[in-house]
């Protein structure tokens, strides 16, 4: 006789069901669109959520270039990189980046808000994001989602 009442599931890249959710960035807060967008790469909203295993879905940010920042980060914020040359520090502001790469900026943000490690890496392959507001995804038949409804 079997005891348990339950059995616990654990989802892996054959189980999963991954869908393809496309996201408007319009006058949305870049920080928490961002973790809103990790989240749903990650799958963490899902009920056979598993840390070890990509369970999440493809997400489409489109119209990044209207993603919108708080305060006076848009102007004193500083994003760094390095070229690899001696001298090779570079920085610039979120309106210089949004400017000459929208893309980037919302791209940066979900990045750093996975986890540090191989699998955040192949999630990080789900994400697709346009500055415009067409995509060439229409084949996935993705659904359009209002971010803000996902907690």
């Amino acid at each position: 006789m079997d005891t348990l009442s339950y059995k616990t599931v654990s989802a892996n890249q054959a189980t999963a069901q991954k869908e393809w959710i496309v996201v408007d960035a319009t006058n949305q807060v870049l920080g928490r669109l961002a973790s809103r967008i990790a989240m749903i790469l990650r799958g963490k909203y899902k009920t056979n959520f598993t840390p070890h295993a990509d369970c999440g879905d493809n997400v489409i940010v489109i119209n990044a270039d209207k993603v919108r920042l708080t305060g006076r980060k848009l102007t004193e914020k500083q994003y760094y990189w390095y070229t690899g040359y001696p001298g090779g520090k570079r920085d610039a502001t979120p309106e210089d980046m949004l400017r000459k790469k929208p893309i980037w900026v919302i791209e940066h943000a979900v990045k750093g808000m996975l986890p540090k490690n191989r699998l955040a890496s192949q999630v990080y392959g789900n994400l697709h994001v346009y500055a415009g507001p067409n995509h060439p995804h229409e084949a996935q038949k993705p659904k359009e989602i209002n971010i803000k409804t996902i907690k």
